[in-house]
Formats: structure tokens, C-alpha cells, sequence
């Protein structure tokens, strides 16, 4: 099944390419994405730093059934332990890695993170961290972690965003 996915950044990006992160993410190092224009509209804005700077929302064709036969790719359906743990192992293991090519499921945005920030202070337990994530209508994220992954993604088309 074919869907679109949208990228949003600071350049046009017709040729996507893993990306060392500045800073730790939910599924590590590679090349994000969203089946959401919103999301991505909003990933532009968070980076742009005054009202005359812009950025892009890049837009991909991909094509989820020929990837699953072909590379390693892991779905996380709903925001469950699974998919907790997998996201403190990467935003707090120092040197954490894994071997999926494709990672897919939800973000943990800033009001995600206050309740994981919670969970490792020890405030609230790993059930109610999870309870209180089900509350939350979280978007999804679409991670190409390898070069392997990358020729799955077909460029279509990019769109200016300011603030």
C-alpha cells in the first residue's frame, strides 16, 4: 500500500540521507518522517528562529507492503511498554543501537516527555506512564535508520513553511 510521507526541515531534500541528531530522539539516528502535514509543518516551526526564516515540508511516495518482505522493519502499533522501553533506550542509553532498518510508531513530544521525565524520576511507575501515554492522541514518526531503507522513499514534491 502506497502512502505519502512528509519531512519537514530546513532544506529541500530530494535525496533523503541519515542524519547524525543534535540531540537524543525516540528511535535514534536516521531520517524521520510522518504520515502527518501537520506534524511536519510543526517539526519546521519548532526549528525556525525568526518570523522571515523559512524552511520545507518535503513529501515522499512510499510503499510499506514492499518494504515489510524485504527489509527489517519494526512497528510499534500503540504508545505500550514495548514501545516505552524502546524509546528510553534510545534517548537515555548512552550508545544504544539497533538493527531495524525501518522503525515506525508513535511520537513522544513534549508533553510525552514530561510524563517520561516523571516515569525516571521515579514520580509515577511504568504502568501509569503508560495509562496517562494511552490519554494522548500521539502522531506517528516513520524512522529510515539505514542506507538500505533509503531508496524505499521517492521524492515527489516540497512546499515553503514560515512561522
Amino acid at each position: 500500500m502506497e502512502q505519502i510521507l512528509f519531512h519537514g526541515g530546513s532544506h529541500i531534500i530530494p535525496v533523503p540521507e541519515i542524519r547524525e541528531p543534535e540531540r537524543t530522539l525516540d528511535f535514534g539516528r536516521g531520517f524521520y518522517l510522518t504520515t502527518s502535514r501537520e506534524q511536519a509543518e510543526r517539526w519546521v516551526r519548532n526549528r525556525l528562529k525568526t518570523m522571515d526564516d523559512e524552511g520545507y515540508v518535503n513529501t515522499y511516495c512510499f510503499d510499506i507492503d514492499k518494504v515489510t518482505s524485504e527489509l527489517n522493519v519494526k512497528i510499534f502499533p500503540a504508545a505500550d511498554e514495548e514501545w516505552v522501553d524502546f524509546v528510553l533506550a534510545n534517548r537515555m542509553m548512552e550508545g544504544y543501537s539497533h538493527d531495524y532498518d525501518i522503525v515506525i510508531g508513535p511520537v513522544a513530544d513534549d508533553k510525552v516527555y514530561t510524563q517520561f521525565s516523571l516515569f525516571e524520576g521515579g514520580v509515577i511507575s511504568k504502568e501509569t506512564l503508560i495509562r496517562e501515554l494511552k490519554t494522548y492522541r500521539l502522531v506517528d514518526q516513520y524512522l529510515f535508520h539505514t542506507d538500505e531503507a533509503l531508496p524505499y522513499l521517492k521524492f515527489q514534491s516540497y512546499y515553503p513553511v514560515s512561522k
